[in-house]
């Protein structure tokens, strides 16, 4: 018999019964296969006897599906998207599965037959017959895995909240009939406002970037995008940076279509109450969900808008690997589902404007006279306040910052942004600004309350301090801190009150009567009774200094973030920034133009080469794992690596956050940057090194991270 294209030899003698004995052998291998063997007294089930399970195992290695036998005892439960416990790890013995250790996982899928030879193991245990990995949000968390080089597991983990038994045993209410179209209200304030509360309504996918009018309606805004959503039949997810923000929308979202039709999806709620709102939303009993970074994975039954306030905030960046941003996840819901999408801040990003530029999303914005009119006025050190201020440009606190003050207290309180925590946070020799250091580890000096110098990374205390290069004796404050900031401004007013706002102690709202609120960048409370009188904005060059490609884009969404709480001109509010006047951040905030802002900063992206023009990874490690790593993965042809560099020793006094290098040991950065379309390539290449390094167990541990959005 010939091998040839599978068929017989013309004539061959016999070749007909040869070939119906070969093909009756593989039936009846496949029936055999069909009923895998199991563990003694396991029969396996009747049809699709084997489940595909994704095992929780976030190695990059281990990352795929694993075949496990399903006994006939557990034919009804263990359907795919349950959660279940198997052995992993397990060996074959004598015919028998022995061994593994019990570890929890998902069915992804049953199948009749299994591609693995040997006995499978069964499943030990279905923990739960709720369907919490609906094969939607399966395939968001491949997406998402394979966009940014990390693992299913690890993905799923961040989507699929722990499992709560009792959460898990109480039904969950009916849903309710959608309410009706609420009206344009504040929306009416930008000329396509309408239209896209309209579009959402009749069920279509409007995809805009919203630069909002400074003031306090834009939780009112966002709540109507979701209401006119619901009024469509179609659901609504609402992503925003913190607590205090989903707490407002939450808020306007409630008295806007009433209770039961949306859930509040948020770590304050608890563990037990986050996991039955988000199983209301899995089972389809509500169909809008209002919540912090975590509920970007919400599993929102036929969405029809996904909607994100002030994608520019560090906090949508998750920190537990894969690190994946909100913005792209809600991007890839928003075509993956044919949602609409709605990217809102005061500010505007590099990666908005680039959807704008593109064409994928359309401008959602106000006229130049009604943001004017909103807008308070900004004040900054010009030549006039130099010329009767010789110090104005070097002074924190110059004349004018004084008058705006003054001023504001008159009619309300008065809010000073500062961009630093703490008493004096940095030191440095008075003479030749040498920063002060430790004598022990190097480590900065910082300033405690009572005046004492200790090192802020191993806490020793310093007495007597010299310069070790001009042999100094005396000291300055390098930045100084809210808690330093707030004493100096009670002096100077001694009977107005004195507020701080910070990451120890956060405030919601201040009342309107005339009062200093000295808060840290995205802690500043809301002014009752109609805003701020005034805002100072101190320290600009801390922000604008800092060595990272994002620098003027972070000071100008902070800066807008405080001076919005402000009064509009007409009603006399004033914001004064002290900082370097020509520069353009400052020129931005002066005309209040974040749009403009982030289109020239996206232009100089496309002549540097960094994203979101290109696509761009970060290899992080010890020198020489990262150069076998680089050197190993077959990166797209086109692929540029910038670097390595090394990277800044961990302070061990500071909590350490994912990725960072371990304290005392020096890594290094290297930059692998590659032309758009290719960053799936460099996503694949870079995680199958990974997973060969794991499986040779070469080397230490390679952190990569897919478009980090830091650069410094």
């Amino acid at each position: 018999m010939s091998r040839e294209n599978g068929r017989p030899e013309a004539g061959a003698s016999g070749a007909g019964e040869q070939l119906a004995l070969i093909r009756e052998a593989v039936r009846e291998t496949r029936t055999e296969r069909a009923k895998p063997r199991t563990w003694r007294g396991a029969e396996p089930a009747a049809e699709l006897p084997v489940a595909r399970v994704l095992v929780d195992k976030g190695l990059v290695h281990l990352d795929r599906y694993f075949d496990y036998a399903v006994p006939a005892a557990m034919d009804a439960e263990a359907q795919p998207g349950v959660r279940v416990r198997v052995r992993f790890g397990a060996g074959e013995k004598g015919g028998r599965r022995e061994g593994g250790k019990l570890v929890s996982g998902f069915i992804v899928e049953r199948v009749a037959e299994s591609d693995y030879r040997g006995v499978l193991a069964p499943v030990a245990q279905v923990l739960s017959s709720e369907r919490v990995l609906t094969p939607e949000l399966l395939a968001l968390c491949r997406a998402v895995a394979d966009r940014y080089a990390g693992t299913l597991a690890d993905v799923v983990q961040l989507a699929v909240p722990p499992r709560r038994a009792r959460a898990e045993a109480k039904p969950s209410p009916a849903p309710l009939p959608p309410n009706a179209p609420p009206e344009p209200g504040s929306w009416e304030r930008y000329g396509a406002g309408p239209g896209f509360l309209a579009a959402l309504t009749r069920g279509d996918a409007p995809r805009a970037v919203w630069t909002a009018l400074p003031g306090p309606t834009w939780p009112q805004e966002l709540a109507r995008a979701a209401a006119a959503t619901l009024a469509g039949g179609r659901g609504a997810l609402v992503v925003v940076p913190d607590g205090r923000a989903a707490a407002r929308v939450d808020a306007a979202l409630g008295e806007l279509i009433g209770e039961g039709r949306h859930v509040l999806l948020t770590a304050d709620a608890g563990p037990e109450e986050r996991y039955r709102r988000w199983l209301a939303v899995s089972r389809g009993a509500v169909r809008a969900v209002v919540g912090t970074r975590a509920a970007m994975f919400a599993p929102v039954a036929d969405l029809g808008l996904v909607a994100l306030w002030d994608d520019g905030d560090a906090s949508h960046s998750d920190p537990h690997a894969p690190q994946p941003h909100a913005r792209e996840v809600l991007v890839q819901r928003s075509v993956n589902e044919r949602a609409g999408c709605l990217l809102g801040g005061l500010s505007c990003t590099v990666e908005a404007a680039q959807l704008v530029e593109t064409g994928w999303a359309r401008p959602l914005t106000a006229e130049r006279a009604t943001v004017r009119a909103a807008a308070p006025l900004v004040r900054t050190v010009g030549d006039g306040d130099e010329a009767r201020d010789a110090a104005a440009r070097a002074a924190r606190l110059p004349t004018m910052a004084w008058q705006v003050v003054r001023e504001g207290l008159r009619s309300g309180p008065v809010l000073v942004q500062v961009p630093r925590r703490g008493y004096a946070p940095r030191l440095a020799c008075e003479r030749c600004r040498t920063p002060a250091r430790c004598r022990a580890c190097a480590g900065p000096l910082e300033s405690q309350d009572r005046g004492e110098l200790a090192c802020g990374w191993c806490g020793r205390p310093e007495g007597d301090w010299h310069c070790a290069e001009c042999g100094g004796a005396r000291l300055r404050a390098q930045v100084v801190g809210a808690r330093r900031t707030a004493e100096e401004l009670g002096r100077v007013f001694p009977s107005v009150p004195v507020r701080t706002s910070g990451r120890d102690h956060v405030l919601s709202s201040v009342p309107g009567a005339p009062a200093l609120v000295v808060s840290t960048p995205g802690a500043e409370p809301v002014a009752e009774d109609g805003g701020y009188a005034a805002a100072l904005l101190l320290d600009g060059w801390a922000l604008l200094g800092r060595p990272d490609l994002r620098a003027g884009e972070e000071a100008l969404r902070r800066w807008l973030g405080a001076a919005a709480l402000v009064r509009g001109q007409a009603e006399g509010g004033t914001v004064a920034v002290i900082a370097e006047p020509t520069l353009r951040p400052v020129q931005a905030l002066v005309r209040w133009d974040p749009a403009g802002h982030a289109v020239r900063e996206l232009a100089e992206r496309a002549e540097l080469g960094f994203p979101p023009v290109s696509r761009m990874a970060s290899v992080a490690g010890r020198p020489e794992d990262v150069a076998e790593l680089l050197r190993d993965a077959e990166l797209p042809v086109e692929a540029e690596v910038l670097g390595p560099v090394p990277l800044p020793v961990t302070d061990p006094s500071r909590p350490r956050r994912p990725g960072d290098p371990p304290p005392g040991e020096q890594w290094e950065r290297a930059l692998v940057r590659v032309r758009p379309g290719q960053g799936a390539a460099l996503a694949a290449a870079l995680k199958a090194a990974r997973a060969a390094r794991l499986v040779k167990r070469e080397g230490e541990a390679v952190r990569v991270r897919i478009d980090p959005p830091d650069l410094g």
